[in-house]
């Protein structure tokens, strides 16, 4: 089970930290660092709800503003992740996209897994589309 990646061990596809009261956060929170979620609709709920903050309170609309914020320098390799993202959106990472559009949503959300699971996807469009019923 180790080599399993950590956000797919927690339900966590987006690998969220701890701080915030989620809903949908397993009752034993044994990752010391990342949230632990109960199923991944959960976990895509929470990330969800951070990129459509990030463009409705922080108006952060690129590729490049939203993973800056979203996977800082300090402990990323932003630039990297800004760049596969971008190339899975089949945008430019300057390009405005619209997370209020469901569809932009599961996409940013399913590039954001694939590079916060070492390319690992298990989840589809039913996990994405429960979590997106419960916003």
């Amino acid at each position: 089970m180790s080599n399993v990646p950590r956000g797919i061990r927690n339900n966590n596809p987006g690998n969220i930290r701890l701080g915030d009261k989620w809903q949908g956060l397993h009752q034993e929170q044994t990752d010391k660092s990342f949230c632990r979620f109960i199923a991944p609709k959960w976990g895509y709920r929470a990330l969800f709800i951070i990129m459509r903050t990030y463009e409705k309170k922080h108006r952060l609309c690129s590729v490049r503003e939203i993973i800056n914020r979203y996977a800082p320098p300090v402990e990323n390799n932003t630039e990297g992740y800004i760049q596969r993202v971008a190339k899975e959106l089949n945008v430019s990472p300057d390009d405005c996209v619209s997370v209020m559009q469901p569809d932009v949503l599961f996409s940013l959300a399913d590039a954001i897994t694939r590079v916060e699971n070492a390319g690992q996807q298990p989840w589809g469009i039913k996990e994405m589309q429960e979590a997106y019923s419960l916003i």
